[in-house]
């Protein structure tokens, strides 16, 4: 049974029995009153009896009084409501009553018999009045008794109500003492639990705010990546033009090498001619050589930023899988784009060969034209060479652009996530504020409920 229950009804109990004492020592009040008058009534038809006694002797009879014992003695055991009698219900009071009642028509009718014969009559009277004295004087005995049983009875009820009283109380009070130290127990708990939520969450507001300057150390940096991959994207833009330019050139070398086959005979004649386009060949050897640098060392930046980008997507868990995704094909293409760009160098390495090889031909090419056709075929099959790896690597750089573009879009969206986190940062901030507020308001609740208990 709940402590709540038990003292609820320790005190329901004890209001009942207040209720039925009370009710109960009205009523024996009340009927020690009724018990009073008895004896008072029994006492005085035991006096009142002398006197008409006493009078008849003296010659002064007192018809009024006769009466009056009359009704006092019939008011005695059936009960008299005007004379405040109740009705005899004692046995020993009814039997003792009785016998006065039976005494009483003896006495009354030796006194009608004193009037008519006074000198014959009047030892009888005496005798009969001694008797009824003395059957009177049981009757106010066993009143007295009766009366003095019912005192014992309402002094014996109010010791056992008192008990239960006490009982009650000592219940009330234990349940009391209960609930006060289960309150105690549970405002100390409550006030210990609002200490360790109030500490939690200075804590979480402490790894909150770190969080939040992760989050903004992050967007930063993935920005900054956004427009290093623009960045990149241009450049491999401009590394695709260079390479359609070289594209293009090289296929103005396999026209003038097949014009030069097809013009042997004038090889002599245009040999200058020959030599001049040889030069100006070198140099775009060169540029072909700078161009698959460039493309090297943005492969290298796009490794670089593919790595970053991953290990970035990495610290942004589930958000960052998709940029991780795309980080490892951009890294792939820049692989690719570097291998490429190594084949480029290799061929432009062996074109700046062959180029020194044309030079010395072309100074040997007034000596023979035979040498020189050779020396043309192999340069055209050279440039077929250079057009298909110019072709790869504007295929390389067009495919760069692209990822480097998705790159873009990618960051663009983890900068859009790292702002949603940001602002739910904030938002938790501010909820976190409430709740301290909340449980340092516990807090106080608690002290003050302490205090009071």
């Amino acid at each position: 049974m709940k402590i709540t229950t038990q003292l609820f009804l320790s005190i329901a109990t004890l209001g009942v029995v207040n209720v039925i004492s009370g009710f109960i020592v009205e009523r024996n009040i009340a009927k020690s009153s009724f018990d009073g008058s008895v004896v008072n009534k029994s006492g005085i038809v035991r006096g009142a009896t002398q006197r008409l006694v006493k009078l008849e002797i003296n010659g002064q009879p007192n018809d009024e009084l006769v009466e009056r014992l009359n009704v006092l003695i019939d008011g005695l055991i059936d009960g008299n409501a005007e004379l405040m009698l109740p009705a005899a219900t004692d046995p020993a009071y009814v039997e003792k009553i009785a016998m006065v009642q039976e005494a009483w028509g003896n006495l009354k009718q030796t006194i009608v018999n004193y009037r008519r014969n006074p000198e014959g009559v009047i030892d009888k009277l005496i005798a009969d009045s001694e008797e009824y004295f003395e059957l009177t004087n049981d009757a106010v005995f066993a009143a007295e008794d009766f009366s003095l049983g019912n005192v014992q009875a309402a002094k014996q009820f109010e010791y056992i109500t008192i008990f239960i009283q006490i009982i009650l109380l000592a219940i009330i009070f234990w349940s009391l003492y209960r609930v006060t130290r289960t309150l105690q127990s549970a405002v100390t708990d409550v006030a210990a639990t609002s200490t360790q939520i109030a500490a939690s969450i200075d804590e979480q507001e402490r790894v909150l705010s770190q969080q939040a300057s992760s989050v903004t150390e992050t967007t930063t940096t993935i920005e900054e990546l956004g427009s290093s991959t623009l960045q990149s994207a241009e450049q491999a833009e401009t590394s695709s033009s260079g390479a359609q330019q070289v594209l293009e050139l090289s296929e103005d070398g396999s026209v003038t090498v097949s014009r030069t086959r097809e013009g042997i005979a004038q090889l002599q004649e245009k040999v200058e001619d020959i030599a001049g386009q040889i030069v100006r060949l070198s140099e775009q050897t060169t540029q072909i050589t700078e161009i698959s640098d460039l493309v090297a060392d943005l492969a290298n930046q796009t490794n670089i930023l593919a790595l970053n980008a991953a290990v970035e997507a990495a610290r942004a868990g589930e958000q960052g899988k998709g940029f991780g995704v795309v980080a490892a094909e951009v890294r792939k293409l820049a692989d690719q784009s570097k291998t490429s760009a190594d084949k480029i160098r290799s061929l432009a390495t062996e074109i700046q060969q062959s180029i020194n090889s044309s030079v010395m031909v072309t100074d040997e090419g007034t000596k023979t034209a035979v040498e020189g056709l050779r020396l043309a075929e192999e340069t055209a099959a050279a440039f077929n060479s250079i057009a298909e790896a110019i072709s790869t690597v504007t295929l390389n750089s067009q495919q760069i652009a692209l990822g480097s573009k998705q790159q873009a879009v990618g960051v663009q969206q983890v900068v859009s996530a790292m702002n949603a986190i940001n602002l739910g940062a904030q938002e938790t901030a501010t909820g976190l504020s409430q709740v301290k507020s909340s449980s340092r308001q516990l807090a106080d609740i608690a002290s003050q409920l302490q205090a009071t208990v």
